[in-house]
């Protein structure tokens, strides 16, 4: 029984600060520093978090600083322009899968999904550029990232040209890389679940700074392990200082709640050779781990009660518990007497008594693949070598399994490439009967071939290979091996660009507010990021009073999308809206959305939402 003093918490008030404290760490991990007298606010982070205009460049503040970096940060606040336009000539299994793919830049695409996937997703996985001297480096305009993007992928101007950070005139600059690498790692830090982790992979140009920049910008005490593995079977002879880097990292950062899965105990080496009634044992050892100045009260000798035979303990290592508990041992019989005198005593340890049925998962990857066979296994695919140096497909597999311990969830990664964690995904989903769904992002990257003119066709393509060699190995297995693909694009909503010197026609284009040259499918799909719902959740399309109406999530948004709307069709549109959504009755507040301008007056458009809104739908907007 613990007794309480004046110096224990139970006895004092609570502590205000370290209270305030926690909460702004679990909130903003990157307020928080070092000061003269212990933790301090870094009142210029403050200042930008809440669009303080008077922000200096000055942090004379312990932490990693670099040139662009509050820049930086701001780009992870700037909201984003854009959307994502439904693609599903070049999906599998549209209308039933819960993956998705997204060709984009992952910044935007990262501000995008802000809504429908914050705190859902279970395991982030990313493969960023290593910034070794050759690795595309994604240049953010600050101004306008959509502009950007669109003239990086060649759809504007004199756009696709590759870009990198490390010209053969500046170097390798660690700056460039943390400048991309901040607001990305930011905004995917939100979307994590409470028991969520992100996995990072990298090597020895920029392990260093990841963990630091991970320390920022996750915190530091959420900082779990950094995993080991062997990416090269035979080791590089082409350097001249005859050093070869054989390994890389992942480096794993945690929410709260999060735990890794563990490995089971081997229960093989359990058993009962001599029938003992308490059950299936095995020989454990007894000795310990501290030398007689550490622990003097571990260092004693044993004594067999049967022989008088004494065994000394180890000077470097005494025995693993004081001497009643070891009296204790002795006299249920659970201590195994060595046959030799030289021997040393051991015990019995019962499964009965094991507690946990998972040991550590260990931080050396060992038996998981490399890069040679990563590179191989697309090649089967294709029938040719087409991207080299993917991650091997067990490596991510083994990753997913210890991510997501409860065999479902979200795994996303957003720097795709040739699509190897979706296969991890659905390969390990195949194993262990799971049922997770990934979310991958790559930028449509120019290739020099004209079968797959960007890194994302090639990703697209292993994902139907992979999906169908997985199908053919294993006719029985149901889970979801399809995929919607989605591709970034401005948004639908037409921004108001004024021409000063024809403001009539301006003013004249502008009354309808959307896109001319984009469906309603595009529409529908903005509007279901705008309001935060899930890309693949159900989509019910009905004919009400001649008009389609589509029912999102079981009719927690009701959309009617068509061009005209003529008085005449006003009250019997409503009725049915009403009698739909009383039929679905969603859970909570239902929204309607229809197309502004397809009202004929004012009056049809105040009449509709009059007769909404006495049934209950108080929530009615037009685009």
């Amino acid at each position: 029984m613990q007794k309480l003093t004046a110096h224990d918490p139970e006895t004092k008030t609570p502590d205000l600060v370290a209270h305030n404290v926690a909460k702004l760490r679990a909130l903003f991990p990157e307020l928080l520093t070092e000061g003269q007298d212990g933790v301090a606010v870094n009142l210029d982070v403050l200042k930008q978090l809440v669009g303080d205009k008077t922000v200096t460049d000055a942090e004379e503040k312990y932490g990693l600083n670099w040139h662009g970096k509050r820049r930086a940060r701001q780009l992870a606040l700037t909201p984003s322009t854009g959307t994502l336009r439904p693609c599903p000539e070049d999906s599998v299994d549209w209308d039933t899968t819960q993956n998705l793919m997204i060709e984009g830049d992952n910044l935007e695409v990262l501000k995008l999904l802000q809504k429908s996937y914050a705190g859902k997703v279970k395991l982030i996985y990313i493969d960023p550029p290593y910034n070794t001297g050759k690795d595309f480096v994604y240049p953010d305009n600050f101004q306008d990232n959509i502009k950007n993007y669109l003239e990086l992928t060649g759809q504007t101007g004199e756009g696709g040209k590759k870009l990198s950070s490390n010209t053969e005139a500046s170097g390798r600059f660690h700056t460039d890389w943390l400048n991309m690498m901040y607001p990305r790692l930011k905004l995917a830090w939100n979307l994590l679940r409470e028991d969520g982790l992100i996995m990072l992979s990298i090597d020895d140009h920029e392990l260093t700074n990841l963990r630091r920049l991970g320390d920022e910008v996750f915190g530091e005490e959420s900082f779990l392990i950094t995993f080991v593995w062997q990416r090269r079977q035979m080791a590089d002879s082409r350097n001249e200082d005859r050093a070869s880097s054989d390994h890389e990292y992942v480096v794993c950062y945690k929410k709260a709640g999060a735990k890794l899965k563990g490995n089971p105990i081997d229960r093989d080496k359990y058993s009962n050779p001599d029938n003992d009634p308490r059950g299936a044992w095995f020989s454990a050892d007894l000795t310990g781990i501290a030398n007689r100045e550490e622990r003097p009260n571990l260092h004693y000798n044993v004594v067999n009660p049967k022989t008088g035979l004494e065994y000394p303990p180890s000077p470097t290592r005494g025995w693993s518990c004081a001497p009643t508990t070891m009296e204790k041992l002795i006299a249920e019989d659970r201590v195994l007497w060595p046959q030799k005198p030289d021997g040393r005593p051991r015990f019995k340890k019962f499964l009965e008594e094991i507690t946990r049925l998972e040991t550590g998962f260990s931080s050396w990857l060992d038996d998981v693949g490399n890069t040679t066979e990563g590179t191989r296994i697309i090649q089967e695919l294709f029938g040719e070598k087409i991207f080299p140096f993917s991650k091997p497909v067990s490596l991510l597999s083994k990753l997913t399994e210890q991510g997501t311990p409860e065999k479902d969830g979200i795994v996303l990664d957003f720097f795709a490439g040739s699509g190897t964690t979706a296969h991890s995904v659905i390969s390990q989903n195949v194993v262990d009967s799971g049922k997770r769904r990934y979310i991958l992002v790559q930028l449509p990257e120019k290739t020099d071939r004209a079968d797959y003119p960007t890194i994302a066709d090639i990703t697209k393509e292993r994902l139907r290979r992979a999906g169908k060699k997985i199908r053919d190995e294993n006719p029985l297995f149901a889970g979801d091996l399809g995929f919607r693909v989605f591709k970034l694009a401005s948004s639908n909503i037409r921004a108001w660009e004024p021409d000063r010197e024809n403001l009539a026609e301006t003013l004249e284009a502008s009354v309808e507010h959307l896109k001319t040259d984009r469906t309603e499918k595009d529409i529908l799909f903005e509007l279901l990021l705008k309001l935060g719902l899930d890309l693949c959740v159900p989509i019910e399309t009905r004919k009400i009073a001649g008009h389609e109406v589509h029912s999102i999530g079981a009719g927690t948004l009701l959309a009617c999308l068509s061009k005209s709307i003529p008085q005449a069709d006003v009250e019997p549109l409503a009725a049915g809206l009403v009698a739909w959504h009383k039929e679905e009755s969603p859970s909570g507040e239902a929204t309607v959305v229809f197309r502004d301008s397809a009202f004929a007056d004012d009056v049809a458009k105040t009449n509709l939402a009059a007769i909404l809104k006495q049934n209950g739908l108080e929530t009615v907007r037009s685009l």
